[in-house]
């Protein structure tokens, strides 16, 4: 099954990808998705439904934003220099433990949406990553069992202030959580559609040129080596996200001269079964910011 969320910043619906590709709204049946509904047995649910009821339900215009697949996330865990090829271009060595960091629940976006980047930023760049959701409570689990956690998987773009990330001390939160610099989907591809995470190709272009290309199978840490170091760390709970690394290719890595993104370029985001994302850079505009007020109502 495809999940996936439509309408406007802050007050999307639920819905799902027939196998035509039309969007069908489910919110007569579900909330939203989110971590309730998933801890409930969202997918379990919907497949029960008979096929007279699935046809029934309203097909809506594929012109529609596309929000973020999954709503209320509580926490997103990020993973660094989990390709060899990117650590090296990093000039960093091959990590011997995961290397944990966390992104803002406030930089989560569309697909589509807009990337603005922050005020003064001169170091943007991007990074496609494979993302994990979980869908039930993981705490202190095994290898072999990690991947029974997973709820389904997403595109994602860990878009990366370097300036902030490498240049003013700390940690590498402050140039991973700006507004805006993590747009996930379209959908949420649950896992029984994703038999093997560790066989996607991943990618990803600015302006039609290809700068990362890369498959899952090459990460230093698989994701269930992640899903149970983490769980180690933090009790994982449905809807979280993890987000697994990314392959050789970021802007930062270029040579002679690194890369980075400025207001006009378009990023086209791909992982292998999981969807497609463009996003449009623009210069500080807090015009186009999302606005979180409807989020709290």
């Amino acid at each position: 099954m495809r999940f996936l969320r439509f309408g406007e910043f802050g007050r999307e619906k639920p819905a799902i990808l027939d196998d035509e590709g039309n969007i069908r709204d489910i919110s007569s049946l579900v909330t939203d998705i989110e971590p309730k509904t998933l801890a409930s047995g969202l997918v379990g649910n919907l497949r029960a439904l008979s096929p007279d009821a699935f046809a029934a339900l309203p097909v809506v215009d594929n012109a529609v934003r596309i929000g973020a697949p999954v709503g209320n996330i509580g926490k997103v865990i990020a993973i660094g220099l989990n390709y060899a090829d990117h650590a090296a271009e990093s000039g960093l060595a091959i990590p011997e433990e995961p290397v944990v960091f966390m992104k803002a629940v406030t930089s989560i976006v569309g697909p589509n949406d807009p990337v603005v980047m922050p005020q003064g930023s001169q170091k943007s760049d991007w990074e496609v990553e494979l993302a994990i959701v979980i869908g039930t409570v993981a705490r202190n689990v095994d290898v072999s069992n990690a991947l029974d956690h997973v709820a389904g998987y997403m595109t994602a773009n860990d878009v990366s202030e370097r300036e902030w990330q490498w240049d003013h001390g700390g940690t590498w939160d402050k140039g991973k959580g700006f507004d805006t610099y993590l747009p996930l989907g379209p959908w949420l591809v649950t896992a029984d559609q994703i038999p093997d995470p560790q066989a996607l190709d991943l990618s990803l272009e600015v302006n039609g040129t290809s700068y990362q290309s890369g498959n899952t199978r090459t990460m230093i840490f698989t994701c269930a080596e992640i899903i149970s170091y983490v769980s180690r760390l933090f009790t994982l709970l449905p809807g979280d996200v993890i987000i697994t690394g990314t392959p050789p290719g970021v802007g930062m890595g270029i040579k002679p001269e690194p890369v980075y993104l400025r207001g006009g370029d378009r990023m086209t985001v791909s992982v292998q079964h999981l969807g497609v994302q463009n996003q449009t850079v623009h210069e500080y505009d807090p015009a186009l910011l999302p606005d979180f007020t409807e989020m709290l109502k």
